[in-house]
């Protein structure tokens, strides 16, 4: 049984002036958009020796050792990946250790090749340096190496793309990180070839890796970058000015939404949505919060800046004031494993980092002197809506904002929205026609001559092997003479539970969570949510984003299933149960 809000039944016929036109049937594909191998310098010395072969098989459902020990496989097979190993250095470390390469008489291959793990520290201590120094280690920046690498990278994503079954995109990861502060960007290419990658000794700005995707594009080899772990940023990700302190102008916004189309909600190291601090009206905003720099255990003090809720707002108050928006992104979600593992399944979780965290005693042992892996993530995969599983069609979805970010489950999510709306989600043909009156996740709404409020459509589906769902929420932010605001509505939720009168706050679902078998029940929650919803605060005057977030019933963290596996209790810091949930890009609103 499923409920509606009771703004849900109103419909409304009007004019729209952005209907377009219902395009082929697309379906919903799942996959990892941000892993790493043993091909990037840090997990290679957290002893990870997959490569990226491995990953992709990996990923279409074989088998694969843990360098800590065990073998992991996921449950189902992903649709699509991009392996994405760190442009700086890559490769190299594999090299070194390589006799018959001639890296290997390189002078750090002498540390690189000691099988003391502190020796290996000092040669990650030695490119760390290196890297936020921007300064290159003399001999392993060559060109030749670099191209090299490359052209292997490039030839394992060819090697395992099957159109129609399995689709092998080709990225890498851009790397800059200030003081610890996170701004690092994936990026991802279209094509079944691309040049060798813009890397941190080229630029640790990102308007220099814009203008280099620029200049790519305009030489034939199309690709995005998606900036991931804004909450690790300190404020620095959604800023409202540039690096170098000047005021943004509608070209800054223009060039950043150009390349940067996309962002990346939530991964291991936590969830970017939003913050407790930020959102304190919203009592699902404290969902696998990590507040540590990355690789640091200096505290996240600036949470302005660092969500993309919160960089939404001052999106839309750019909008007000200056007319244009650098913050109209949609959403994904990644692992950033460093394994080649995807560790998004709580109870088969594999930690990140290799020897780091690849066992429950490493995973729940508290750290003082670095990032606290306890509050690490079993987290998460993007989800697109494409004509076909090819790499022209899931990067064309990706590309036009059809994503959505989940925290791990394959819950698929439909969201339309329009002042011509009039659809029955789950309808014979209601999504062809929700198409052709109005626009999906990703689009923009204009103003309507005829109709007072536009009209959202929402549809979701549990993952077949996951939870039940507990509610889909619709998220409104609006801006009011330049200051922007937000509010979480309950759209459509499972059972027979009502708001409160006087809060307007629905009751919680309930929790199924036996805590000695870390079993759940589907005996609570739904399989399946729609409905209709019409924005009952709507002022056709403010600009506005939508978007949605599907929340499942509580079930066990992994925590709770490592602390089962050691014989111990879950350390009392940390939450026993999740609701795992998923978010959509937004829809817009566009008065002018």
């Amino acid at each position: 049984m499923r409920h509606t809000g009771a703004v849900l039944v109103a419909l409304f016929i009007g004019s729209y002036a952005s209907a377009q036109p219902a395009p082929a049937d697309r379906g919903a594909l799942f996959g990892e958009l941000h892993i790493h191998t043993g091909w990037s310098f840090d997990a290679y010395v957290f002893n990870v020796r997959a490569t990226p072969d491995d990953a992709y098989n990996f990923a279409k459902g074989m088998p694969l050792d843990h360098p800590v020990g065990g073998t992991y496989q996921i449950s189902r097979p992903l649709d699509f990946m991009a392996v994405t190993d760190h442009a700086i250095y890559m490769g190299v470390m594999a090299k070194m250790a390589d006799p018959d390469h001639a890296l290997s008489k390189h002078p750090l291959a002498e540390i690189v090749n000691d099988p003391a793990q502190h020796v290996m520290d000092k040669a990650l201590l030695q490119i760390v340096q290196s890297s936020r120094a921007g300064t290159p280690i003399d001999g392993l920046t060559s060109p030749e190496v670099q191209q090299e690498t490359w052209d292997q990278i490039v030839a394992a994503a060819n090697r395992h793309n099957d159109p129609g079954t399995f689709t092998a995109l080709i990225g890498d990861e851009w790397t800059s990180t200030p003081d610890g502060q996170n701004l690092h960007r994936n990026v991802i290419f279209r094509g079944d070839d691309a040049p060798v990658p813009f890397s941190r000794f080229d630029s640790d700005r990102p308007e220099d890796l814009w203008k280099w995707l620029d200049e790519i594009r305009a030489n034939g080899h199309e690709a995005l970058a998606i900036p991931h772990n804004s909450n690790l940023s300190d404020g620095r990700m959604f800023e409202r000015e540039d690096r170098r302190d000047q005021p943004f102008t509608a070209e800054y916004a223009e060039t950043r939404m150009r390349n940067e189309p996309l962002v990346e909600v939530t991964q291991v190291k936590g969830t970017s949505e939003t913050h407790p601090l930020l959102s304190p009206n919203d009592e699902f905003a404290d969902f696998e919060i990590v507040e540590q720099r990355v690789a640091s255990n200096q505290a996240v003090t600036n949470f302005a800046g660092s969500y993309v809720r919160e960089a939404y707002l001052t999106g839309l108050e750019f909008q007000d004031t200056k007319g244009f928006n650098p913050y109209k992104f949609g959403l994904v979600a990644a692992s950033d494993s460093h394994t080649g593992i995807v560790p998004v399944e709580e109870d088969s979780y594999s930690g990140k980092v290799g020897s780091r965290d690849g066992s429950p005693e490493l995973r729940l042992q508290a750290d003082s002197a670095t990032m606290d892996l306890r509050f690490f993530s079993a987290s998460g995969l993007t989800g697109v809506w494409a004509e076909e599983n090819t790499l022209a069609s899931s990067y064309d979805g990706a590309r036009r904002n059809q994503t959505w970010g989940s925290a791990g489950p394959r819950i698929k999510v439909r969201f339309f929205g329009g002042f011509d709306l009039n659809v029955q989600p789950g309808a014979k043909g209601w999504v062809e026609a929700a198409y052709a009156q109005g626009v999906p996740m990703g689009g923009t709404l204009m103003p309507s001559d005829t109709v007072p409020a536009p009209t959202f459509a929402v549809w979701a589906l549990k993952d077949p092997d996951g939870a039940n769902l507990d509610r889909i929420q619709i998220v409104k932010g609006w801006s009011e003479n330049g200051e922007a605001q937000e509010k979480i509505y309950d759209a459509v939720w499972s059972g027979d539970r009502k708001p409160d009168a006087e809060t307007g706050k629905l009751p919680a679902v309930g929790n199924t969570v036996d805590m000695e078998t870390l079993e759940y029940e589907n005996s609570i929650g739904a399989v399946e949510l729609q409905g209709t919803w019409t924005d009952p605060d709507f002022n056709a005057e403010q600009n506005a984003f939508y978007y949605v977030r599907v929340i499942e019933i509580p079930t066990p963290r992994w925590s709770l299933f490592d602390a089962k596996a050691l014989g111990i209790e879950s350390p009392p810091e940390l939450k026993k149960t999740i609701q795992e949930r998923a978010y959509t890009s937004p829809i817009w609103y566009e008065h002018h």
